[in-house]
């Protein structure tokens, strides 16, 4: 009998092989598939407080000072904050529906006053010249702007109200596209 396993032995080392190459491939396709990794980031917490935002509130109002308002309030909100406008506020010089912005300066003008001070703003707004509430010599600080195209602005102003964006400052005779993009980064209508 030994003779006849060494003649197929072989052959029957080949058979065993292939029968445990193919229960490994039978246990290895069977086995439980892992499930994916699901990461949940934790959802921001709700705030119990509205944001706030930080205004500056000055000129011809009853208390000025700095004001802490809702993210959404208007310089409507600001002016009440402060206590109301005094008896000789110039309230028609200002946008009271006009959106507030954090580190905003608000100055209510006076009534007669020639040259209110040019509205600053915090962040990216710093040293902006509001073109609705700036004086002729203020506007003649900025490039290409002369005597001539500052009167004309003021004037303009003064004729259809104040502007409701930068760009409008073009249909101002004189201030073409080429003004436009020298100021442009450098005025403001807050």
């Amino acid at each position: 009998m030994s003779a006849a396993l060494e003649r197929y032995r072989m052959p029957i080392m080949g058979v065993l092989s292939a029968l445990l190459v193919t229960a490994g491939g039978v246990v290895y396709l069977r086995r439980p598939m892992p499930q994916p990794i699901e990461v949940e980031m934790p959802s921001p917490s709700p705030t119990d407080s509205p944001a706030e935002l930080a205004v500056y509130v000055t000129g011809a109002v009853a208390n000025p000072g700095v004001y802490y308002l809702a993210e959404e309030s208007r310089v409507q909100d600001a002016l009440e904050a402060a206590g109301g406008p005094t008896a000789n506020a110039d309230l028609d010089r200002v946008n009271l529906a006009q959106r507030l912005r954090d580190e905003d300066q608000i100055y209510f003008p006076e009534v007669g006053e020639e040259n209110p001070p040019v509205t600053r703003m915090g962040g990216s707004g710093e040293g902006l010249i509001n073109i609705n509430t700036a004086s002729a010599a203020e506007l003649e600080t900025l490039p290409g702007i002369g005597p001539v195209l500052a009167g004309a602005i003021v004037d303009h102003r003064e004729a259809h109200g104040p502007f409701s964006s930068i760009e409008e400052i073009t249909n101002v005779q004189g201030i073409g596209q080429g003004v436009f993009g020298e100021i442009r980064e450098l005025i403001t209508v807050r």
